[in-house]
């Protein structure tokens, strides 16, 4: 029996061997630009000796913040790889987010280069369902409401090696960290040119934090709007490549969508929400959606067993649902039952004869089932020869010892009748 391969932390595993290249690598760029840096600044240097030294009140105070903000950097994972300076600190009797919390952030991502990614303003989400970039959702449960605090945030936690482009287009926004970016053109050209990884800095606002009880899950509009956004994001992850992350969304969406409240204190016989037909209807045919999904990001983490569950929700419900069969084809494949995935897209078949896919997979499954029968044939074969083999071989070695035990009596005969005719002939002479 498999086991899903999903998990429900949102923090990477952070005890890669590749670390210590990225970080020695990052090392290197950032000497490089520093020291192209200083050149710049040490031609500012001597721009400034040559006028007076007079500074006002107003710059004396813009030090001494900047002074104050350098020491409340914080680098949370130790690599420079995440890291978070408050701007604004929050009293210290302000409530911080919990895991599950329901937030409300103001936030703007932009690039090294000022670039705006992506900008929202009173954003609600769940603090660990992914719903942000992967490091501001890191960064959450540390922050109190309040909080005004702006993060670095290194590319394998912001948008990984995918980057992000836009919707429907082709257009990058934010570069993969595969790609690198030459620094040749922010100084002069007679520098040789270096590389550095993309960073993403965000500046976020801590609003509000909610702990949402039973209470607050009790109508059809919250659950519907909760489901469909984790759906979404969901899918967002799985055309991502990211299917772990589409998993736990998936589930977190089934959390939703469900007319059961889980309350403890409800009363007994009075679990589920009391929701019309239409609704209810409406949440169903939801809920059938997402575990159409589930099934195919299980599918392709190999996690079969998680998969059929998930198909069987819908053909409980739907029996002829396409996508269900299929997937529980590809299921029965995955678990080497290619006669019953074969019966599976059959039936799909007939209800989509226009699908070509079906088609290509029904051929594929096909000459694939011919191969298995070959190659089975040619197992028996070989089983049954040594059988026979082996069925001579005992024969022989049973009419064997019946020879040799023949002529051992006819010898010892042969022995007995001469001793007793020495011992005839012995007495005979001894006598006359």
């Amino acid at each position: 029996m498999d086991v899903e391969k999903s998990s429900s932390s949102s923090f990477e595993d952070l005890t890669n061997a590749e670390d210590t290249k990225d970080i020695r690598a990052a090392q290197v760029a950032a000497s490089v630009v520093e020291s192209l840096g200083s050149k710049v600044n040490d031609n500012d240097d001597k721009a400034k000796a040559q006028t007076p030294n007079v500074v006002d009140d107003d710059d004396a105070s813009d030090e001494v913040e900047a002074g104050d903000n350098e020491e409340d950097v914080c680098d949370i994972l130790g690599n420079k790889q995440l890291l978070k300076r408050i701007i604004k600190k929050a009293p210290s009797s302000a409530k911080r987010p919990n895991r599950g919390d329901l937030v409300t952030i103001t936030f703007t991502g932009k690039l090294e280069d000022g670039t705006v990614v992506e900008h929202e303003e009173r954003f609600k989400c769940h603090v660990g369902d992914y719903e942000v970039v992967q490091g501001l959702d890191m960064v959450l449960p540390m922050m109190h409401v309040g909080e005004h605090a702006q993060l670095t945030v290194d590319p394998r936690f912001g948008y990984g090696t995918l980057g992000l482009k836009k919707e429907n287009s082709t257009d990058v926004i934010v570069a993969p960290n595969t790609q690198v970016n030459p620094i040749k053109f922010l100084y002069s050209s007679d520098v040789s040119p270096g590389y550095y990884l993309f960073q993403l800095i965000y500046d976020v606002e801590l609003l509000d934090v909610k702990y949402e009880d039973f209470a607050d899950l009790k109508t059809f509009e919250v659950l519907r709007n909760y489901g469909a956004r984790k759906k979404e994001r969901a899918n967002y992850f799985y055309k991502r490549v990211e299917y772990n992350n589409a998993i736990h969304l998936y589930r977190r969406a089934l959390d939703y969508l469900d007319n059961r409240d889980g309350d403890p204190d409800a009363e007994f016989g009075k679990e589920d929400l009391e929701l019309s037909n239409s609704d209810l209807q409406n949440l169903l045919e939801d809920r059938l959606i997402v575990y159409n999904n589930l099934a195919m990001a299980q599918i392709k983490i190999g996690a079969f067993d998680a998969a059929l569950q998930s198909v069987e929700h819908v053909l409980r419900c739907q029996p002829n649902n396409p996508k269900a069969l299929y997937r529980k084809g590809r299921v029965l494949e995955g678990k080497a039952d290619t006669q019953g995935a074969i019966k599976l897209l059959q039936k799909v078949a007939t209800l989509e004869p226009d699908n070509r896919a079906v088609q290509s997979d029904l051929a594929r499954l096909f000459i694939k089932a011919r191969r298995e029968e070959h190659n089975e044939k040619e197992m028996y074969q070989k089983m049954l020869g040594q059988a026979k083999k082996m069925e001579q071989t005992t024969a022989v070695r049973q009419k064997t010892p019946l020879v040799d035990n023949s002529k051992l009596k006819l010898l010892g005969f042969l022995m007995g009748s001469i001793l007793i005719g020495v011992a005839g002939v012995a007495i005979y002479r001894y006598k006359y």
